[in-house]
């Protein structure tokens, strides 16, 4: 028996709200709302602050204090016991004018800012990436179930046309069954799908925390271009530019910048000091006695031993340099594998692309060729289905390869450290409602 199910529109109006968005809108929605991003953006700030932190070794150190204190002396003289009371209060001033661990510290400081801002730059592009490949997900999904609803037709066509004719004798009641039961396992591939499609919006929303609405789709055919310059090429790019790279670049000045700063130990350091002191001390009824004493000087100070301390710190550091530029060494590598596999995705997502458009070409005059045949009596009921189930093959598979590009587009220039906003307007260009693409 003939299996109904919610028609194709009344499934999409269910899951999609009415809110047309298109990359650009998906990605400034989730800059807005997630949470990986937000706490990059945390991070910035806290990393911006880490050069002020570091300037302040530089500047003048000032500290005030003061006090109040009430004394009891017993004396064995007769009368000799005395209270009073003493207070004071001062001000001290330290100006480094020699210390080599503090200039170094604050370029350090200023390096680590540097990482901060770069640790942002790659927050970005991954959550450009990851839009992307939400955002193409729910595509391929809805794209999936308009195409098993194009399938479903046909069949129920095909299915209708072979009750027909077991009905006047001209064919078998297997044609009927056939046709059926592709009717039902087609049925079972759009729920399958349909779940599908509702666990990928979900995942968009959580990245844009809105309904993802009525996106926009790719128009067909999208512009397909081969990147320019070889592989090689994109690879060295990569070791230059990757931002996880240039993370491990700086690590690694830092890295060199721990081993001056710890040999920078063995240093003296020379200080510009000023001080301000009020004591006041009352005896009570006898004596008072007010100091005021001002002080300003250079303070010298020569480390002579500190039980081997600095020379230990100075090893760890050493080590921790070879690690730094073993790091360095690691992230270019990957970052030229990186490019190197995002290229040649792209480089076969084209070829496989304008492949699969000549695939669903040659199926679709295959479907029209063996309907004929049926026509005339030298092709069976199962062939035709046999030829729609080819023809749904080569349109999931050429959407799903037109996503691809896209994506493998994006992720090499992530690998190269150039994605940006930018790059998801370009593709926008090829992007429409999907009520215009439908009608295309």
């Amino acid at each position: 028996m003939l299996q109904k199910s919610l028609p194709l529109a009344l499934a999409l109006a269910f899951a999609l709200p009415a809110h047309a968005a298109n990359l650009s809108d998906a990605y400034r929605d989730a800059q807005a709302y997630d949470a990986q991003y937000a706490a990059a953006r945390a991070a910035l700030e806290a990393g911006r602050e880490k050069a002020e932190q570091g300037r302040a070794g530089l500047l003048p150190q000032v500290d005030l204090s003061g006090n109040v204190t009430r004394s009891h002396v017993d004396s064995s003289l007769p009368g000799g016991d005395v209270d009073y009371t003493g207070n004071g209060a001062s001000i001290n001033a330290v100006q480094p004018l020699f210390r080599k661990q503090n200039w170094v510290a604050f370029e350090q400081a200023k390096n680590q800012t540097r990482i901060a801002e770069m640790q942002f730059k790659l927050a970005e592009q991954e959550l450009i990436l990851r839009v992307a490949q939400a955002y193409f997900d729910v595509l391929q999904s809805q794209d999936n179930i308009a195409f098993i609803g194009a399938q479903k037709a046909a069949i129920s066509e095909q299915l209708a046309s072979a009750k027909r004719n077991f009905e006047v004798g001209t064919a078998t009641i297997t044609d009927t069954h056939e046709a059926q039961a592709r009717y039902d396992l087609a049925v079972a591939q759009e729920i399958a799908e349909q779940n599908t499609l509702n666990i990928r919006l979900r995942a968009l929303e959580k990245l844009i925390g809105k309904p993802a609405g009525a996106l926009d789709a790719l128009v067909e055919p999208a512009q397909l271009k081969a990147e320019t310059g070889g592989i090689d090429e994109w690879a060295d790019r990569a070791a230059r530019g990757n931002l996880q790279t240039e993370i491990q670049r700086i690590a690694k000045t830092i890295a060199d910048q721990e081993v001056e700063r710890n040999r920078a130990g063995h240093y003296p350091t020379l200080d510009a000091v000023a001080g301000y002191n009020v004591n006041n001390n009352q005896n009570l009824g006898t004596l008072q006695a007010d100091m005021r004493t001002a002080s300003i000087g250079l303070q010298l100070n020569l480390p002579i031993y500190q039980g081997g301390l600095v020379s230990s710190r100075v090893r760890e550091a050493v080590a921790n340099q070879e690690k730094a530029r073993q790091d360095l060494e690691a992230a270019a590598r990957d970052a030229g594998l990186s490019a190197r596999q995002a290229y040649l995705n792209v480089e076969s997502g084209v070829a496989r692309v304008r492949a699969l458009e000549q695939a669903l070409v040659s199926s679709r005059a295959q479907l029209d060729s063996t309907k004929l045949g049926l026509s005339v009596g030298v092709r069976t009921n199962l062939d035709v289905l046999n030829a729609e189930q080819q023809v749904l093959s080569a349109r999931r598979d050429l959407a799903g390869a037109r996503y691809a590009y896209l994506l493998a587009g994006l992720s090499l220039k992530a690998a190269v450290g150039t994605l940006n906003p930018a790059d998801l307007a370009e593709i926008d260009q090829h992007l429409k409602p999907a009520t215009a693409v439908a009608a295309q």
